[in-house]
């Protein structure tokens, strides 16, 4: 079964560009990994408010994800630009396959 959730969060006001900026290499990133099934973001109807879907083969794609070295800075000027980190909510199948 796939490691699914969204994450949803808020930016800085005055960190919106630097974070729009940043989204396509963490994309760019996702596709070279093999565990990784699909990595988007989203702008929410909210002012500053974004999430981004992730879905991995399992548990641990999640975890490769984030120990990429490639990832590594991005991720921590991502969260920077946050205003109070992030909040995930897992997604699960409808009926089990």
């Amino acid at each position: 079964m796939s490691y699914t959730f969204l994450a949803r969060f808020r930016v800085k006001p005055d960190h919106d560009a630097e974070f729009a900026d940043l989204i396509d290499a963490m994309e760019a990133n996702a596709k070279d990994e093999p565990k990784t099934l699909e990595y988007k973001f989203y702008r929410l109807d909210d002012s500053g408010g974004f999430a981004v879907f992730e879905s991995f083969s399992d548990e641990s794609g999640d975890q490769e994800h984030r120990d990429n070295p490639a990832n590594a800075p991005i991720i921590e000027r991502m969260i920077g630009c946050m205003e109070d980190g992030y909040e995930r909510e897992f997604l699960l199948p409808v009926r089990k396959a």
